[in-house]
């Protein structure tokens, strides 16, 4: 070695070290959350999908039915409870009994009650094309006939996924009552 020539080893230093790891979850602390609500916005397109199922599933029913609408309760409480219900009367249409459970229903409500979407019971008995629900009279695009039980979707809005007469499925608000 020649005098006054230093040598030096290469490598990384603690602080260079300390800089990468803080790079790291800087950029974690960013994606993590939009990697949720993007998995969130996921579930509850599947959940609009499955709703939408479910009236392709009610127009064959139509169809053998003589354009009438079933006769079913709003929901059960539990899979024991021996009612008409949408995932019973609409099954053999549908095909699938997930075809009955939102994917966001990390409650168990589908699990419990066989079912994670509400049928409009008064809408019964009543004729496609000749509808009256509340003075809505043939307004097809507005009477809804099926939502989400709960509001699976809070992370992506605050709203419930609704079927409607027509057969398109839309997000709707939903109204919260305060009680004092």
């Amino acid at each position: 070695m020649k005098a006054g020539s230093r040598s030096y080893q290469k490598g990384v230093t603690l602080i260079e070290l300390f800089i990468v790891v803080a790079v790291i979850a800087a950029l974690a602390a960013v994606l993590v959350p939009t990697m949720t609500r993007a998995k969130a916005n996921a579930r509850s397109v599947q959940c609009v999908g499955k709703l939408r199922d479910i009236g392709i599933g009610l127009n064959q029913y139509f169809a053998d039915q003589g354009m009438i609408f079933p006769t079913m309760v709003a929901a059960r409480e539990s899979r024991e409870d021996d009612v008409p219900v949408i995932d019973t009367v609409l099954l053999d249409y549908v095909g699938d009994e997930f075809a009955f459970q939102c994917p966001s229903d990390h409650e168990g409500i589908f699990e419990e009650t066989g079912s994670s979407y509400f049928w409009n019971s008064l809408i019964n008995g009543q004729r496609m094309g000749n509808m009256d629900l509340l003075g809505m009279i043939r307004q097809e695009s507005g009477i809804p006939i099926a939502s989400d039980k709960e509001n699976f979707h809070e992370h992506v809005g605050d709203g419930v996924n609704v079927l409607y007469a027509d057969g398109h499925v839309t997000r709707r608000l939903q109204f919260v009552v305060e009680q004092e």
